[in-house]
């Protein structure tokens, strides 16, 4: 008997992806509009109400904001994790050679944005801390504006941004991990250790049944979140330990744990997590600040970091790889449509506002953070779709 096969998880991802970065884009709008209106106090109050438990000594009562930057976020990671090991075990990472391209792309995104933005701010030991704001890709958004823009990105295009995208969410993890975590509970450490052991022991022991894994992961969440790591990154720990089943040659698996947990969980991420996180986080007050904000280094360099640092950087690194035969350049994409494809590619919405709040906790500072990303993810998007709509041919699909 044939097992049954649902639509490609990929274009399925891509068309969320494309949707719920259109209502991304709402939210955030509306939570400037909120922010700078009579409406401002109620917003800003609305986000520190104290709904409780505390959950973490460290942290204090659970508030609305905890709720959503701590607790919705931690699924939005955990779809993050089951996109990366199924394209590393199943998708178009699971080769080596389909890798490299991505890899290197992706690193350079990272890299360069980092070195932008610590040369702008020269060292102020204040500001140091938010090196890895720019460094982040927001598929959402990036994907979005691709929706815009329908057949003028070829498929290869879209395909390669968001595996670029993929391998930049493991760099976000592992900085997440390394960097913005501290005074560790190693009691709780211990014991979310102990938790994801039986749940990679499950996984090998065969267990296929998708609810002692969520539960599971429930627990895992609660004790890292005790723990001092940030709580999103048990998201992506339990992720990793999800079943799969692979299926060469085609699209998706209808009886993979992983595929159905993924179909599952993918559109209440796109439409309802992630548009809440950028209305709890986008909205910044901007009375009383004046053009001035524009010419603080925290703006200048987290906009420069997107805008100037992601496009060179990623085109530099591609160029490079291509020149010395390492890698191909997408489908038949010309190098201007890569070019505004690497465009949107600073577009750092969701992930540089996430950690802009854990680098900082001047709320001053974190507004800036705010002004930042919204001017260098505009001017980024803005750019991309002025290159990809009206400078780059559009190429036939094959």
């Amino acid at each position: 008997m044939a097992k049954a096969k649902r639509g490609s998880i990929l274009r399925d991802f891509l068309k969320d992806e494309a949707a719920g970065g259109i209502v991304l884009i709402v939210a955030a709008v509306l939570a400037m509009i909120a922010a700078n209106s009579p409406l401002a106090a109620d917003y800003f109050h609305l986000l520190h109400i104290e709904t409780g438990p505390v959950l973490a000594p460290k942290l204090g009562p659970m508030t609305v904001h905890l709720w959503v930057n701590d607790a919705l976020m931690a699924g939005f990671f955990f779809l993050v994790g089951l996109e990366i090991k199924r394209e590393l075990v199943d998708g178009e990472l699971s080769r080596p050679a389909d890798r490299t391209l991505p890899v290197i792309a992706a690193a350079a995104g990272m890299i360069a944005p980092a070195i932008v933005y610590l040369a702008v701010v020269a060292g102020d030991p204040a500001l140091v801390r938010g090196w890895a704001i720019p460094a982040a890709t927001d598929i959402a958004f990036a994907v979005g504006v691709m929706a815009l823009l329908g057949s003028r990105v070829p498929a290869p295009l879209k395909l390669f941004l968001t595996t670029v995208a993929i391998v930049d969410d493991m760099g976000a993890v592992a900085i997440i991990a390394v960097a913005y975590s501290h005074g560790l509970d190693l009691v709780s450490l211990a014991g979310a250790a102990v938790v994801l052991g039986v749940m990679i022991a499950m996984n090998r022991g065969g267990v296929v049944r998708l609810l002692p894994y969520i539960v599971l992961s429930g627990l895992l969440w609660w004790l890292v979140l005790r723990s001092g790591v940030h709580a999103t990154i048990a998201g992506v720990l339990a992720a990793m330990t999800i079943p799969i089943r692979t299926s060469p040659g085609a699209p998706d698996n209808a009886e993979s744990p992983l595929h159905r947990l993924e179909h599952a969980l993918s559109p209440w991420i796109a439409f309802m997590v992630v548009p809440l996180f950028g209305f709890a986080n986008a909205g910044v007050s901007l009375g009383g600040q004046g053009l001035h904000v524009l010419a603080e280094p925290l703006v200048i360099a987290v906009a420069a970091g997107l805008f100037v640092g992601k496009q060179t950087g990623m085109l530099g690194a591609v160029a490079l790889a291509v020149k010395l035969g390492w890698a191909e350049r997408p489908g038949r994409a010309s190098w201007t449509q890569v070019y505004g494809v690497l465009l949107l590619a600073g577009i750092g919405f969701t992930m540089s506002l996430f950690i802009g709040g854990l680098a900082f906790v001047d709320p001053v500072l974190i507004d800036r953070v705010k002004v930042g990303v919204l001017i260098g993810s505009i001017l980024s998007g803005l750019a991309g779709f002025v290159v990809l709509r009206w400078v780059a041919r559009p190429t036939r699909e094959a």
